[in-house]
């Protein structure tokens, strides 16, 4: 599903990865700081891994998406994927645990559920 992401208390890093197969931007990735003073937003449409980075003491996320979570349809692509490489503010992230056990985007690639995300 698409999410449209915003801070609305805090500071955070939000990120976008094409996911997308046979896509020609596949592995690109868009990043920026987002905070409740500049009230910026990010659209990730599907096909669009998303992502973030609290840079404040706390901080809290709002998305606006266009479907019903569903946590049987939920997935993970490695936060560190070095064929992504994205930049992260940080270097040693306090990770969930399906995030420090994600997969990379060709592993994820080589499942079935990735078919449901092509060009």
């Amino acid at each position: 599903m698409g999410k449209l992401m915003r801070v609305t208390l805090g500071t955070a890093y939000l990120v976008a990865v094409d996911i997308r197969k046979n896509s020609p931007t596949l592995g690109n990735w868009f990043g920026i700081e987002v905070s409740a003073q500049n009230k910026k937003m990010v659209w990730a449409p599907a096909g669009f891994a998303r992502g973030f980075c609290v840079l404040s003491d706390f901080a809290e996320l709002q998305y606006k998406c266009t479907g019903i979570y569903n946590n049987k349809g939920e997935s993970g692509i490695l936060w560190s994927d070095p064929e992504i490489g994205v930049k992260w503010p940080v270097k040693n992230p306090i990770l969930s645990e399906k995030d420090a056990k994600a997969q990379t985007l060709k592993q994820w690639q080589a499942t079935p559920a990735s078919d449901n995300f092509r060009i």
